[in-house]
């Protein structure tokens, strides 16, 4: 009994090990464009995707991502608002075997240089990182497992920062007495306050096991 359960089990495993790699031949590289004049907010949140950002130069945003048959996204504007969310229609056995490749579980996000209303970006156990400027009038990231890595974060209102088991590390556009400030770091070292009030825009950053440096430079 037990060496045919040992028998079954050992298939189980070669299957999966093959369909890991067949469903990383079915990814697909896929884009999805839009004009400025639809968007005023832009939301990503998804599972174990790197979130990359970067200027766009035609005046249009532009989201890259990659496809399976068994992984995807719904991507869709209402009322202003493009989101981007993750889709999956995995059974247990997939998820026993190699995860897809880096290049698969990367989002790739092109902005131009023009403030929204709103950007939040979402992620777990992957990065996000910000190659250059983003602007907005209030500005959101979070990641459970990842860093946040960013070049000048431009905020009308407020910046929102949020990490679990990852740093945070960055610049801000503006004054140092343009910002009030609520920071609740642990296991980690911050180069923040935890509290300061009279600036017009709000900085709130939270990070859990993990370190941030952030530092304010001018316009």
């Amino acid at each position: 009994m037990k060496r045919n359960l040992l028998v079954l089990l050992l298939l189980i495993a070669m299957t999966s090990a093959l369909s890991a790699c067949d469903a990383e031949d079915l990814f697909v590289p896929m884009e999805y464009t839009v004009g400025m004049d639809d968007v005023q907010d832009v939301s990503i949140d998804v599972r174990d995707r790197r979130i990359e950002v970067s200027p766009s130069d035609d005046n249009q945003i532009h989201v890259y991502y990659f496809e399976s048959s068994k992984e995807g996204y719904v991507i869709d504007i209402v009322d202003g608002r493009l989101s981007v969310s993750g889709t999956s229609n995995k059974e247990w056995m997939d998820f026993i075997g190699r995860k897809p490749s880096a290049d698969n579980r990367r989002i790739s996000l092109q902005i131009p240089e023009i403030m929204l209303d709103r950007i939040s970006l979402q992620t777990t156990n992957e990065d996000i990182l910000i190659r250059e400027a983003l602007s907005a009038g209030d500005i959101s990231l979070s990641s459970n497992g990842g860093n946040i890595l960013f070049g000048n974060l431009d905020a009308g209102k407020s910046i929102t920062l949020d990490v679990k088991n990852g740093n945070i590390s960055g610049s801000i556009v503006g004054r140092w007495d343009d910002f009030s400030i609520l920071c609740d770091t642990k296991k980690g070292d911050c180069n923040l306050p935890s509290h300061k009030d009279g600036g017009e825009k709000m900085l709130n950053v939270k990070a859990n096991n993990g370190d941030v440096v952030i530092e304010f430079v001018g316009r």
